[in-house]
Parts: structure tokens; sequence; C-alpha cells
């Protein structure tokens, strides 16, 4: 047994007990390990004003110790680390140790704490018992030993996990609350370029995940990322363009929407040269040709999407795959990869008596002419039917062109406990409301009525139900509840999926979505992604 010792002891805790016995070992020649689950040793001793019982300077007796634990060649320091498994036997121990990251590399850091100077971000000082604050990149204490700073990163932030772009929240709005609104756009941007659009329309999820809830009201995430954004188009200069490294890797996007052209923006950073085909004249997707202006300006729009494009992302324009050109065809042109991010723009077709009369249009395509100032002649009184945002665009559209009644039918409730509660966000539904749109929920379209040819109405019925015990989409309309409705114009708003043409051979799923892999993305043929 003693020819197999190895020599080396693991002592585990670095408080003054920790300290005192591997400063022993290392005197009497062993190799010490002292391992501590903390950024740096000293334990609960270094939190202490005085020690008991000879009310003695607790700083001023553990420092020297401190000092020496940390200058003999006998002793390594494991800190922020944990001990997971032992096993051998004595004399020939193993141990599995689980390091968590310090974030700081110890080799570079001189302790100078210039880093906590530009820190924004500030949270309760454990070592304090929370009695004050200290920032995310600290030192455990003063005289720490190591003296370096460590990042004690605790998870990932509920508004940060609740952002579908992943954008660091907390960062920003704490790099805005100083002041420093350029670090602040930068951090948007590392993963979304169009902060000033999102600043308008984002549904801001990351609010209702907010810690501040729990206090009082969330912070205004949205509100700040709009004032943020809207800073930059005032102040900054135009961007550089961003030169590619891979110049033999081209990769084509199919689709200049918010999706295309952020994968191009990302792509474009990691080096790799990037084209746009877009079927429509101009770029945007739903951001420039839907969603209102009253909701987005034309202008923020542009300038936004100019700013990305400025970048080096070459954009072909009037360029439909299938109508003008093939997925076959684009590899041929020298591109190792194509991203497809077509969207979903079709509506979706409601089969119901009276959809062939004049007078009954779909969402997408009337706001598609609303905003394209094309004329749209909707009468007097109109009806919107769905329970979703692009309902509640149409209706608000609607009442901007001078509808006198503008009704909206939607198979949900309004109550917000429901599992069949409407789609669309609460407060656009209460906007509505505050502009006269007159909601009827739990009522679904039995007929359209018409009259020579034009919309006299629509015959609705009473909706009991609208998912089944499975989950499932399975609306129960109650005969004999029959009530009409006056109308003009019915409006047809219940969904819209992708315009698949052009893309015959990609595996389509049963909800006509494009079959991808859950992890990579790629299509069934090679190369080929989309998302």
């Amino acid at each position: 047994m003693a020819d197999k010792k190895i020599g080396a002891v693991l002592v585990i805790g670095g408080g003054i007990g920790g300290i005192q016995a591997a400063l022993d070992l290392a005197e009497n020649g062993y190799k010490v390990y002292l391992l501590d689950n903390k950024s740096a040793i000293g334990g609960m001793m270094a939190q202490l004003d005085k020690t008991f019982p000879t009310n003695d300077c607790s700083m001023c007796i553990m420092a020297p110790k401190l000092v020496e634990c940390g200058r003999h060649r006998n002793i390594e320091l494991i800190t922020n680390a944990e001990l997971l498994k032992v096993t051998g036997e004595a004399g020939v121990f193993r141990v599995t140790i689980k390091k968590k990251p310090r974030y700081v590399d110890l080799s570079k850091c001189t302790g100078c704490g210039e880093c906590v100077e530009v820190c924004p971000v500030e949270v309760p000082n454990e070592f304090d018992l929370g009695l004050a604050n200290r920032k995310a990149i600290y030192r455990l204490y003063p005289q720490a030993v190591p003296n370096a700073f460590a990042i004690d990163k605790q998870g990932i932030s509920p508004c940060r996990d609740a952002c579908p772009a992943g954008i660091n929240v907390q960062g920003y709005v704490a790099l805005i609350s100083q002041g420093k609104f350029k670090e602040a756009i930068e951090l948007i941007r590392e993963r979304m370029p169009f902060p000033a659009i999102c600043g308008r329309v984002c549904h801001h999820p990351c609010e209702d995940k907010c810690n501040r809830n729990e206090i009082d009201d969330p912070i205004a995430i949205r509100a700040l990322k709009r004032f943020v954004a809207d800073w930059a188009l005032r102040h900054e200069e135009e961007p550089e363009r961003i030169e590619p490294v891979y110049k033999d890797k081209k990769v084509a996007i199919i689709g200049a929407g918010p999706a295309g052209l952020t994968c191009a923006f990302d792509l474009l950073k990691m080096g790799y040269p990037v084209t746009v085909f877009e079927a429509n004249d101009k770029p945007g997707g739903m951001m420039t040709m839907c969603i209102p202006y009253y909701r987005l300006p034309k202008e923020i729009t542009e300038k936004e999407i100019n700013w990305v494009l400025k970048h080096g992302i070459e954009l072909k324009t009037g360029v439909k795959v299938g109508r003008d050109i093939t997925l076959e065809e684009i590899f041929a042109q020298g591109y190792k990869a194509i991203f497809i991010a077509i969207g979903a723009q079709n509506p979706k077709k409601l089969r119901l008596e009276g959809t062939e009369l004049d007078g009954v249009l779909y969402g997408i395509p009337f706001l598609k002419s609303v905003k394209s100032g094309t004329s749209v002649n909707i009468g007097k009184k109109v009806i919107i039917i769905g329970g979703g945002n692009v309902a509640i665009d149409c209706a608000k559209s609607a009442v901007r062109l001078g509808a006198e009644e503008v009704h909206l039918v939607c198979l949900e409730t309004r109550d917000l406990s429901s599992k069949d509660r409407m789609p669309a966000h609460d407060w656009e539904i209460e906007e509505a409301e505050e502009e006269g749109v007159i909601i009827h929920p739990c009522r679904g379209p039995k007929r359209i009525i018409g009259e020579n040819g034009k919309v006299k109405g629509l015959e609705t019925l009473h909706c009991s139900s609208v998912f089944d015990e499975a989950g499932k989409f399975n609306p129960k309309l109650e005969p004999g509840t029959e009530e009409v409705i006056e109308g003009d114009t019915v409006i047809i708003a219940i969904g819209q999926e992708p315009d698949l043409s052009g893309f015959e051979k990609l595996d389509i799923t049963p909800w006509k979505t494009i079959k991808v892999d859950e992890v990579t993305l790629e299509t069934n043929i090679r190369g080929v992604f989309a998302g």
C-alpha cells in the first residue's frame, strides 16, 4: 500500500480551518489541493469583523495566512468547484470535481478593478448577506485570494428566456440606465437587427416574465428598446461594409422578410457572402407590406432594412422560386447553401356558403391593399371573421377607412383564463374596442348572406367550445342560436399558410409547412435549410 501512495492531499473547504490544514500539510512536504465552491478562499471568517472570544480583527489574523496559502509552492487552489465523487482507497483516492466557469482568465486578471467600473449590472451581494449590491463581475472581498475577479452567471434571466430572439434584455436595459446608448444598441443587434421595428410591434413577452412584476409593474422593456433604436437612427453614421472572408462559400436566402434578412445579416457577420432573393419588388415581407402604418411607420421600416443591407448584402427583388428560378439553378450559380424564409402570407380559406360573393375579402390581401394605397371599397358596415392580431388590424384599418360600423366575429371567448380565449393580444383587443369595434365573442359563422351577388350580412351561431378534450381545434356550434349581423363587406382573417409553389421537391408537414431537422433545420434536400 505504501508504494502506491500518491503523496498529495485534497482539502475540501477554503475557510480558516481548511487554510490552516493546507499550510500544515504543505510545510510537511505534501502536495495540497485546496478546494472551495466560491471564487476565493476565506470562508465565513472573511465575512466577520471580529473574532470570538478575543475580539481581534478577523482580517488582521487571516490576511497573512491567505497570502501564504496563495504563494505556497505546494498548494494549488481550486476555486469555483465542488466535489462530485470519491473512488479508490486510502492512499490512492481518485476524485471527480465539477468546476464552474469563472468567465475571467486567472492568468490575465491583475485585480485592478477597472472591469467593475464599467459593468452595468448590479445584483445583491451575498457576501454582505444581501445588505448591499455588487456588480455582476466582482471580487468576493478586497483581500480575496486568488486576487482576481469572476462573473457569477446564475442561469438565464426570465426576460431573456422569454424573448423569441434571445436578446440580452437585462444587459441593454442596464446600459440604457447609465446613458450608454451606443453600447445598448450594439448589444441588441448582436441577436436581432431590427430594434426600432420590434420596439413598435413586438408583443413583448419579456415584460410578462419581468421580475419587477413581483413588486409593482414590469420594466417597460419594449419602450426602452424603441427609445434607444430611435436614438441610433438619429445619431449613427452609415454602417461600414463587411467584406466576406469565405468568398467561395456563397449562401442564398429565399425571402427578404425579417427571418431572411436576419439570417443574411448573421451569415455576413460570420464571413459568408450572402444573396437574398425576394419575390416582391421591395424587401421587408410583412413588415413592409402588411403591418399598418399606424403601428409601423414607413420611414422606420425603410431605415432599418437599409441599415442591414448596407453592410454588404446583395438583394435581388422580383425573383420568385418556381417562376423565375429553381433551387437547382441557384446551386448551379455557385451557392453552397440555401435558406428558405418565405413566411406565411397566403390566407387560409374558409369553407362557407357565400364566400364567392362580391364584398368578401381576406385579411392579408386587404392589409396589403390598404398599405399600398390601393382603393378599397368596404362600404359603411364591415364584418371581420377571426380573433387574432391580423383580424384586429383589419378591424382597426376599416375604422380608419371610414366604416361607420365594424363588427368582429370570433369563435373564442374574451375570458383571459379560458383555454378558448381570443388569440389576439389583450391590449390590441382593448384598443380596437376603444376605437369603436364591436366584438362578438363565442360566435361562429354559419353563412354569408348575399343579395344580387353582393354581401348583405353574416349569419352566426353560438360557439360553446373551440378545442376538444385532446386540445385539437374542433369548434362546437349550437343549432338554433342563429343571429344575423348586417354588413357590406366581410373580411376573413382566420390565419395564414406558406406559399409552397416552387418547392414541390421538399417534404411538407401535415400543417403545410416545410419539414426540417429539429436541430439543423435542414430539409430533405442536402444544403437546403428552412426556418
